[in-house]
């Protein structure tokens, strides 16, 4: 990394100042990147090559095992728990990365300026921290399109909405993220159990993501006390270049965190 020009010297970080792009983007138009046709075809080895080979086969989740019947088992591959959706300049993923070092999360963002800075910041964070960052990788798609062919039904824990772009003229509202609609696609990639977090410092953004969600009839919200303890509702707010500069304003944010729930939970009113 030295004698990069994008780079910090002394860290070896990529510069923002040149990745910028526009604070949006329209997720209806049509974009020219590759698309995996089905959650099997994604290229888990050339995003977490510490735990895939280029064969796709595993490399550190463990040996295989010989059962009584002398029957050989391979270790289950990981698979990716966390996406990030919109995830800027990555603020959140790296600070996930460390505190779920376990699990293999990924950064899903459109333009592809930004998508190339948090390539390079993670390629930087790794040699510089041997060992960590592995976990953590992100990709330019659109994820308002393509989020079924990246996951399988029931693949995902944790899903994040985090600050995502009001579109605040009305005949726009068909382009947010957050949609009962898009919901659908969400709950399926969504294991029961699986968490949904979105922040906006948009009051009626927030209150329009709050109501889809309380309106989709497989989700529920998370009580307030479960939110206190979780860690990760700390980094909603603080993590992201977004979260910081309405902290720095001194400006207010608007908070919907959702669980996941079976369908059999509200037939059988439990």
């Amino acid at each position: 990394m030295k004698g990069n020009p994008k780079s910090n010297n002394t860290t070896g970080l990529p510069r923002k100042r040149f990745y910028r792009a526009r604070a949006h983007s329209n997720p209806l138009s049509d974009s020219h990147f590759p698309v995996p046709t089905a959650p099997s075809e994604v290229d888990y080895a050339s995003h977490y090559p510490h735990y895939y080979s280029s064969e796709g086969t595993c490399n550190e989740n463990g040996e295989s095992t010989i059962d009584s019947k002398g029957a050989i088992h391979k270790p289950e591959l990981k698979k990716i728990q966390f996406a990030d959706v919109g995830c800027g300049f990555g603020g959140l993923l790296i600070s996930l990365s460390t505190l779920f070092p376990d699990t293999l999360m990924i950064g899903m963002e459109i333009r592809d300026k930004v998508t190339e800075y948090v390539k390079e910041r993670i390629l930087a964070l790794r040699e510089t921290n041997p060992g960590q960052y592995q976990n953590v990788s992100v990709v330019r798609t659109n994820s308002m399109k393509y989020i079924p062919n990246f996951f399988e039904k029931g693949q995902l824990l944790k899903m994040f909405f985090l600050f995502p772009d009001p579109h605040f003229k009305e005949k726009n509202h068909r382009r947010r993220v957050i949609s009962t609609h898009l919901l659908d696609e969400y709950a399926y990639t969504l294991q029961v159990g699986g968490i949904i977090y979105t922040i906006t410092d948009v009051e009626e953004l927030g209150e329009w993501m709050k109501d889809c969600l309380a309106r989709h009839p497989l989700f529920e919200a998370v009580p307030e006390k479960e939110l206190d303890v979780d860690p990760v509702v700390k980094l909603l707010s603080s993590a992201t270049e977004e979260g910081q500069k309405v902290a720095r304003n001194g400006g207010q944010t608007f908070l919907a965190v959702y669980r996941r729930i079976a369908l059999s939970e509200i037939e059988n009113g439990v």
